[in-house]
């Protein structure tokens, strides 16, 4: 009797054998390795509420909720809802963070009840990034915008050429536009600058615009002072 032929030699079957599986690593459909990528958040240890909290977490800017809703795979008012229900339950538990909608997209942020320490971590001994005359300047661009840099002036009563500029680079105000009359530059905030006050819009801004001079006042300070 013949010794059988070990499996190693044996010759190799035609590749269109059909006796001859195919290989499990290589896909029939030429989309099957993308469909393979696909997920579902349901089959995620907490959900989407939880799946929601991870990609949160490492956004360095708000996310719209139909971004949110395209990277889960969910729908946009199921995960709309999923982003009501951690707000509340963030509110609710009393967390160090919270969740809120701000310049048209979702963010984590520390709650305001712990801007202290907060505050002193992140300056921890050191001067604030904003000196006090760019913190002026910036109150009154919030505040009186569109404006023009010798409206500013007018309100401070110094030069502030240099401030917009440092206020420009920090990109928390921006060119809107030209005065019609004086073809001066309007200056106004930036959708950075809500972001970082965690305001929807310049509405929701505290109420000090009543202390500040109205702009046909601004205009003759401006008007004495180049005079």
């Amino acid at each position: 009797m013949s010794e059988p032929t070990p499996a190693a030699a044996q010759e190799p079957a035609a590749p269109d054998d059909p006796t001859v599986p195919d290989d499990p690593t290589v896909p029939d459909d030429p989309g099957a390795a993308d469909e393979q990528l696909a997920f579902d958040v349901a089959d995620f240890p907490g959900g989407v509420h939880a799946a929601l909290e991870a990609v949160l977490m490492v956004v360095d800017e708000p996310v719209t909720t139909a971004a949110l809703a395209s990277a889960l795979e969910q729908p946009v008012e199921d995960v709309r809802r999923a982003l009501a229900e951690l707000e509340a339950g963030y509110e609710e538990q009393t967390r160090g963070f919270t969740l809120r909608e701000v310049g048209g997209g979702w963010r984590m942020y520390s709650r305001h009840e712990y801007a202290p320490v907060v505050e002193r971590f992140v300056l921890d001994g050191q001067q604030a990034r904003l000196t006090q005359a760019s913190l002026e300047t910036l109150a009154v661009i919030a505040y009186r915008q569109p404006v023009s840099r010798s409206r500013v002036a007018a309100v401070r009563g110094v030069n502030v050429d240099g401030v917009i500029r440092t206020l420009l680079g920090r990109g928390l105000v921006e060119e809107v536009g030209h005065d019609e009359e004086s073809t001066a530059t309007l200056y106004g905030t930036t959708s950075y600058f809500l972001e970082r006050l965690g305001l929807q819009s310049i509405d929701e801004l505290p109420a000090l615009a009543p202390y500040l001079p109205e702009v046909d006042v601004l205009d003759e300070i401006a008007e004495g002072g180049r005079g």
